[in-house]
């Protein structure tokens, strides 16, 4: 017998397939919406991600939803809301990867998963050109011998805004007497990979990954981007010794033994954007706060949503790489927010909330706001004696160059 007109049958085996990919993780769900009401796409759009239903029209196998999710953002602040403790991301990548199956993918991520493939870096640039960030700074490879691995990470090596992170944190390093090195042939991490929904594939570029960082005797961890931070400690499995850290927690420790100190006044007025990896998937708000808080002369303003409730900046969750119309994209809302502090500076900690939230400080025209991140102005309070290369100049004169274009930026 048909179908009436309109309705739709509960199709078993569309279920299943939904169960299996999200390996039950939907079932504590008692569909109290608190996730849709939370979610940072209802400031920008007339709705924002409805996960209820997502899952209901991948139950049905209903034309549509496989847009949808790839939304999300996967800042988690409806994971940290949900009263029933539903990993939320963890359903909508497994809806990612179904749309695999269903070719129902966002023109663009096919590209960007050839480039991790071929050139080892979701940018599309070529392998000869991950140190070039590294210019005239002489670092040493990694060997055993070394305190810990600086792993730059592929936004920090490749784009050029970005790079200036990883050259700030290098004279912070040396300002404290550490002794680091970097591998010649860093390999990604894998988020990009992980938030396009390709599971088997990160399978691969995190068992390799493994094993070239065992070989390499690799046991400390530093690492520029939170996203990079979150792939180590969440989706690695641990080995003996192995130790990942994010920056703002590995100087905050320097700061406290006194190896790492802030000397040069800094005057004028910073708030502190958190980053949704750094944040709210792993507790880390105190480190960067501490180390801005040294800065003599720097007075913290806090925004309006801060720590646990922070605004994500819109480049999580694989969106860097897919396009956000003018006029929904979340870094408008923080930058007025920055703005009605008074600051003069909007830092942060994480490659793609400077990229994102610096686009759109230029959209609305915030001349008199800086986006910077927290290394950008702790290189400021070095002493003169601690800089070791003119491009790192308290004065803020780091290189000239205007950042590569950010593919599909939010």
């Amino acid at each position: 017998m048909s179908e009436p007109a309109g309705v739709r049958v509960l199709d078993d085996f569309a279920w299943d397939e939904v169960w299996g990919a999200a390996k039950g993780a939907a079932a504590p769900c008692f569909q109290c919406g608190v996730c849709t009401a939370v979610c940072p796409w209802g400031l920008v759009q007339k709705e924002p991600v409805n996960v209820r239903r997502l899952i209901r029209l991948a139950q049905l196998d209903a034309d549509g939803w496989g847009e949808a999710i790839w939304l999300c953002t996967t800042c988690a602040l409806c994971e940290v809301r949900c009263p029933r403790g539903v990993p939320v991301s963890e359903i909508i990548l497994a809806l990612r990867r179904l749309a695999w199956e269903r070719r129902s993918v966002p023109k663009g991520l096919p590209t960007m998963l050839w480039a991790v493939h071929w050139d080892g870096n979701p940018w599309d640039q070529p392998p000869s050109q991950r140190q070039a960030w590294a210019k005239g700074l002489d670092l040493q490879p990694f060997t055993p011998e070394h305190e810990v691995l600086f792993y730059v990470g592929c936004t920090a090596a490749y784009d050029r805004r970005s790079q200036k992170i990883a050259r700030s944190l290098v004279a912070l390093l040396r300002a404290a007497g550490v002794s680091f090195g970097i591998l010649a042939d860093e390999p990604c991490c894998g988020e990009s990979v992980r938030t396009a929904g390709q599971e088997g594939y990160l399978a691969e570029v995190v068992a390799a990954n493994v094993r070239r960082f065992e070989e390499a005797g690799v046991r400390k961890l530093v690492a520029v981007s939170p996203h990079c931070l979150d792939m180590f400690r969440s989706h690695y499995p641990p080995w003996d010794g192995f130790r990942p850290l994010h920056y703002t927690e590995y100087l905050a420790e320097l700061l406290d033994a006194g190896r790492l100190r802030f000397t040069r006044e800094v005057r004028g007025t910073v708030a502190y954007h958190d980053p949704c990896y750094l944040g709210r998937r792993h507790g880390i708000y105190d480190p960067p706060r501490r180390l801005l808080a040294a800065i003599p002369g720097l007075m913290l303003a806090e925004l309006p949503a801060a720590r646990e409730d922070a605004l994500c900046c819109g480049g999580g969750g694989g969106r860097m790489w897919l396009e956000t119309h003018a006029g929904e994209r979340f870094g408008d809302l923080r930058i007025r927010e920055a703005l009605g502090t008074g600051a003069e500076w909007l830092a942060t900690s994480c490659p793609f909330c400077i990229l994102c939230l610096e686009d759109s400080a230029k959209v609305l025209g915030a001349e008199r706001l800086k986006v910077v991140d927290v290394t950008e102005l702790a290189v400021r309070a070095l002493g003169e004696a601690s800089l070791p290369h003119p491009a790192l100049s308290p004065t803020g004169g780091e290189e000239k160059g205007e950042g590569a274009p950010v593919r599909g930026a939010p």
